[in-house]
């Protein structure tokens, strides 16, 4: 596979998302009852990788994954989208990427709870394949294995290729984000809700994407949900609107978002048509409960924005 030119190398986390959606939530005192139960792949890369695959994008994932069953799950959610494990690095023993996503019915917002040995296992430097990751145009990133994460960047630049960062959602404004050593090796920065703001200590959207660029990126684009995505250029600046649909589970939306904005930019689109193709795709997702589930195919998404955004070409 290392002499097969990928269009995109991920290097982050992969998990086993186990699903359940209900209305309320289960205390000590009483249960509840489910409207819904599913086995799904999450993580921010593998999540990507997985929408770009579907999407019709070559890809290949790095990272790491057990020798139990949950942990071959996990692998074959990855498998089954197109996307290349070869350099997956297994470990003995119990899958420690597991997640229980309970999501609320009513709105498809969700809460996660990751095992407590979550990102216990990492890739190190010296188990990369440099010519297996050089041989993709994009390396798109989530800062999980830090230093492999470093050294795959630099190997992109000096092969004149490009770095994509996926900006998790920080829950708090007082939160602060500790990746500048990454971000200076970044391309394009697409934060989730509240990254940016947190990364910069600016409150205001457009101030602090001005202010992530001086940090190394040339692009910014900050997420928010249902308020849509914002983009921040040292010549531009500009608003995409969300899709309103029917929300089933917003589980993966973001990380979706990440995925096509790659195929976007392969596409060779300019910025502004780039965001609305990632903001379909993300609506389209989020008709269906997992992260993965309700990925579109290149042309549901392309017929979806020629109804709704009438879209050209």
């Amino acid at each position: 596979m290392s002499k097969l030119k990928l269009d995109i190398v991920g290097i982050g986390m992969s998990c086993l998302d186990v699903l359940v959606r209900m209305k309320d939530m289960p205390t000590w005192e009483r249960g509840t009852r489910l409207s819904g139960f599913g086995l799904d792949g999450g993580g921010p890369v593998a999540t990507a990788l997985a929408a770009a695959s579907r999407l019709g994008a070559r890809v290949g994932y790095i990272g790491t994954a057990g020798s139990d069953e949950p942990a071959n799950i996990k692998l074959r959610t990855l498998t089954r989208d197109g996307v290349d494990t070869s350099r997956v690095v297994r470990y003995p023993g119990p899958e420690c990427e597991v997640v229980l996503v309970a999501v609320q019915e009513d709105t498809g917002e969700r809460v996660f709870s990751g095992l407590n040995t979550f990102g216990s296992q990492v890739v190190k430097v010296e188990e990369l394949d440099r010519e297996y990751i050089t041989s993709a145009q994009y390396l798109h990133l989530d800062g999980g294995h830090y230093e492999a994460a470093v050294q795959a960047a630099k190997w992109m630049h000096e092969a004149g290729k490009q770095v994509v960062f996926d900006g998790s959602k920080v829950e708090s404004k007082e939160d602060r984000v500790h990746l500048t050593g990454l971000i200076e090796h970044v391309d394009y920065l697409i934060g989730g809700s509240g990254f940016v703001p947190a990364l910069t200590g600016i409150s205001d959207i457009w101030e602090a994407g001005k202010a992530a660029l001086k940090l190394g990126p040339r692009v910014v684009v900050q997420t928010e949900g249902i308020d849509g995505s914002f983009t921040v250029t040292a010549d531009d600046q500009f608003h995409t609107p969300a899709f309103r649909v029917n929300v089933v589970d917003t589980t993966g939306c973001g990380d979706v978002f990440h995925g096509a904005y790659i195929v976007g930019l392969l596409q060779g689109w300019d910025l502004r048509r780039v965001a609305l193709f990632s903001s379909a795709v993300s609506a389209l997702k989020a008709t269906k409960l997992g992260g993965r589930a309700g990925i579109p195919t290149f042309e549901q998404t392309i017929a979806f924005l020629r109804e709704r955004a009438n879209w050209r070409g």
